[in-house]
Order: C-alpha cells, then structure tokens, then sequence
C-alpha cells in the first residue's frame, strides 16, 4: 500500500512520487547519511518502535526504526544506521537480531544518538535525575524486597535519606557510618535495587531479561555512589549484592540467551566488588572476583569484560608481582587488539610502565610511557568503555611519577606529581586527592619535610571525605615519617596534631 501523503510532513505526494517523500522533505534530510533526523514524537508511538522498547530490546527498536514509514517507503539501510552508532552493519545485523544489549554505555550512547525519549527507555542517561521502576523487580515473594522497607532495613525508604540527615542523624560512628552508606546509596534505592541489599534471600523461580539489566544497570549506580561515599562504605554492600545475584545465577531457572547475559553482568559486579575491596585495602578479598569475572567473561565470550578484569588485576598486583601484572596488561592488549580504544590502550601501556618500574626495569618504564602518551595523543573515542574515563594527562603524569618514585628518583617524581595539583581534574577527585598525598611522600623523599607537611595539611580534609582506605594509608605514612623527633618543627608538628585530631573525631 503506498502513501498518498508524505509521512514526514503530511503533504500530498505526486502520482510519480516514488520515494515516499515530498521533494522539500527529502532536501531537508539530504544530511541523514551522517547523522539521524530530527523525529517528532509521534515517532515513538508507531507500534512496532513502541513494542520493542517496552520489550527493553534496543536492537529491535533500531529496525523498527529503520523501517518507520517516517522514512518513506525504503527502510533505511543498516549500513547508513550502522554509520551513525559507529559500528560495521555486520555488528548492527547481530545487535538487531540477537540478545537485548545489557552493557550501559552503549545503551545510553546510542539511545541519546537516536534521541530516544526517556520515558520510552528502561534505564537513566547519563545527568538524568533517579527514577523508581518496580517492574524491574522479579515477580512472586521477591517482589516484597523492596516494597515499604524502612530504611534501617535498606528498603526503597532509604531513597529519602538525603547527606544533609544522614550527617545529622545518629549518635555514634556505627549509626554515622550507617546513614552515610543509606546516602550513598539514594540513587541505589531510587532505581529499585533495594531489594538485593535486605530483605529475604529467596531466590527467584526463574530469571529474564530484565533482571539481568537490573544487574547490569547497578553496576553503574554502585559507581555514581562509590564517587559520593567512597569504597570503605560500599565495599560490604557490592560483596553483599554479588552473593545474593550469584545465588540467583546458580540456583535459578534461564534460557541460554538470559544465562549469556547474566554471566556478563555478573563478571562486571564481580569487577567493581574488586575495585571497591582495591580502594578500600582488603586486597586480599580483590583477587577471587577478578578471577571469578575473567571465568564468567569467557564462559559468556565477552572479550571486553574479560579485558576489564585483566585490566584491574594488573592493577591489585602491580606492587606484590610485577612480573605477573606486565602478564596481564600484556594479555589485555592482546585480547583487545582490533577494537580497543585509545584510551583503553593508554591505561594497558601505563600498567605496564608502573610494572616495569618495580621492576626497576627503567628502559622497559620508559618505552611503555612512549606508547601510552602517543596513545593519548589520539584523543577520545565514543567506544570508550566507562571504566576508563579516568585515563587523561593528569592520570598519566600520575603514573609517572609513581613510576619514579618506585625507581628511587624523587625529583622526576615530584615534577611530575606536581603538573596534577597545578592542572586539576575536578571530575577525578579521589585520583587528585591520592596524588597529591603521594606528592607529600615524593616531597619527603626529597628532603623538604615542611613543604611535605604543608602539603599533607592542606588535603587531610578532602583525604577524610572521601572514604579511601587506600587513600588514608598513605596519608598516614606520610604522619609517621613526619612525627619522627628528628623531623620535629613547626610545620610538621601542625599537620601531626591536625592529623591526630581528625583521627580521634
């Protein structure tokens, strides 16, 4: 059946009209080979766009979008829509008839690409204000974890806690700690996950789809709150979360579709359990999730969540084996090759620097330090993965001056530690707070203890906000040095007594 009107803006079409689109329409969308048109709302109510969304299959509502009368009488070709998401119209024919996407990034990437409304879409873009959707929850007696929970029980009340009462409230550090981590954790509550953090621990019937974009999704909120609160609070409740959902995946009924997808979402809370235990100091409790992830990745064949996990373990044993961390950012680069991006390349080429320089190996530090800044120098890629947000020329002068510090050459690494309180990162607070206390050590290495001292001084209260165990530490190394009798003066015995005080509190 062919259109008597254009579809895009209603006008009648001539009887030799065989595009489906009035000639003032198709001038107007002479660009659509490089980007998507402007749709009107009307748009997303056409059946089969609205279907697929509320099926939570972006794939699918990237055909149905394709195939919108919108654009006349000939679908849009993959390989034009393919163009716009950055991807070769073989990945877009797997993404549009394959599983649901369940990695974040990619989701909201290509939802605000495509201007998908929001309240079409299952999960929050990125700056988007928290929602509540209780449809996410599973079905049956689990349906009651998150259902009218008062807070003390970490239910869907905690979203009213805000900072302001959680500072407020309780007496003591125990009840303290407890609203600080209920206050981090708004944004969990919000999006539904309450439930996974109290209540029963029956475990559901059967899993879908849904449950496992819950997984995935918390992962990105256990980051949003791990930047408000910090690891030492939120190490206990990713531990918590990842044994009630691997009780789901090993107890729990899904079809091999759903069990893909869930052993990719269980690898990457298996990660952020291990950074949050790397923040926080227990590093010994880091290494099984890693281990745990590496496995899930590869039962699932998901290369990238794999190269994730590498990347962290590199991380863990850089200081205790070095030799073992070259291995795994070796690997990583290996796995990774033909799709990572510059900025993943850079972070592998700088853990094996940082490894290298343990290994007091300085042709070997310097030769990785040229790669990871030729490849910074190329710059952002829209395939960057979240985990690497971090990686920019403060983070590699970061790494450099570790680098040298572990290679005994406190004046590089002074110079290079001091480019990053000179260049803040305001969207890296904890990495800019840590390299500033390893800025008081280089400094103390080099024999100023007054500037050293001066320097702790002045980040103890932002090394106090932000919950780094890892962080605080260092920070008290830097106390100990400084309150030897032989380094007494005016300056160190200020940032000491300032130091102990706050320890007290």
């Amino acid at each position: 059946m062919t259109h008597a009107n254009c579809p895009r803006c209603g006008g009648r079409l001539a009887r030799d009209n065989d595009s489906g689109r009035c000639t003032p329409c198709q001038a107007a969308e002479r660009d659509r080979l490089s980007a998507p048109p402007v749709v009107p709302a009307s748009f997303w109510e056409h059946e089969p766009v609205r279907l697929a969304l509320a099926e939570r299959h972006l794939g699918r509502a990237i055909r149905a979008y394709r195939c919108h009368p919108y654009h006349g009488r000939v679908a849009l070709p993959q390989s034009v829509v393919a163009g716009w998401l950055g991807i070769t119209q073989a990945q877009l024919s797997r993404v549009e008839n394959g599983p649901p996407l369940v990695h974040l990034d990619r989701l909201a990437h290509w939802a605000q690409l495509l201007r998908v409304p929001t309240e079409h879409l299952w999960f929050r873009l990125p700056g988007q204000s928290c929602w509540t959707d209780t449809s996410l929850i599973p079905n049956g007696t689990d349906r009651a974890y998150g259902e009218d929970l008062p807070a003390e029980q970490g239910g869907r009340a905690a979203a009213a806690v805000s900072v302001e009462e959680a500072s407020s409230q309780g007496g003591g550090a125990t009840d303290r700690r407890r609203f600080n981590v209920l206050a981090a954790l708004t944004g969990l509550a919000a999006s539904g996950h309450t439930y996974l953090l109290a209540g029963p621990a029956e475990v559901p019937r059967t899993i879908g789809m849904e449950q496992v974009q819950l997984a995935s999704s918390l992962v990105d909120d256990l980051r949003r709150a791990d930047a408000v609160a910090g690891a030492d609070l939120l190490c206990d409740v990713a531990i918590q979360v990842h044994t009630r959902l691997s009780a789901w995946a090993a107890r729990a009924s899904y079809s091999r579709e759903v069990g893909d997808a869930l052993q990719s979402a269980l690898a990457d809370l298996s990660i952020e359990a291990a950074w949050l235990a790397i923040d926080a100091e227990r590093r010994s409790e880091a290494r099984p999730y890693l281990n745990e992830a590496i496995a899930r990745a590869r039962i699932a064949d998901d290369p990238r969540v794999e190269v994730r996990a590498l990347t962290h373990l590199s991380l863990l044993i850089r200081e205790s084996q070095p030799g073992e961390s070259l291995h795994c950012a070796e690997a990583a680069l290996r796995v990774s090759a033909g799709w990572a991006t510059p900025r993943l390349t850079t972070l592998l080429h700088l853990r094996r620097a940082h490894a290298y320089a343990v290994l007091r190996d300085a042709s070997g530090f310097s030769r990785e330090m040229t790669k990871a800044r030729r490849e910074l120098d190329r710059g952002t890629h829209e395939d960057d993965q979240g985990f690497v947000h971090f990686v920019n020329a403060q983070e590699l002068n970061g790494i450099e001056g570790l680098s040298y510090l572990a290679l005994d050459g406190p004046e590089r690494a002074v110079q290079s530690l001091r480019a990053i309180t000179a260049n803040p990162s305001p969207g890296h607070r904890r990495n800019q707070v840590y390299y500033t206390v390893r800025l008081s050590e280089a400094v103390y290495q080099q024999g100023d203890v007054n500037e050293a001292a001066r320097i702790a001084l002045d980040v103890l209260p932002a090394v106090r906000q932000i919950n780094s165990k890892r962080v605080s530490q260092h920070l008290a190394h830097v106390r100990g040095s400084l309150a030897a009798p032989r380094q007494a003066t005016t300056t160190t015995r200020q940032f000491v007594d300032a130091y102990d005080r706050a320890v007290s509190v």
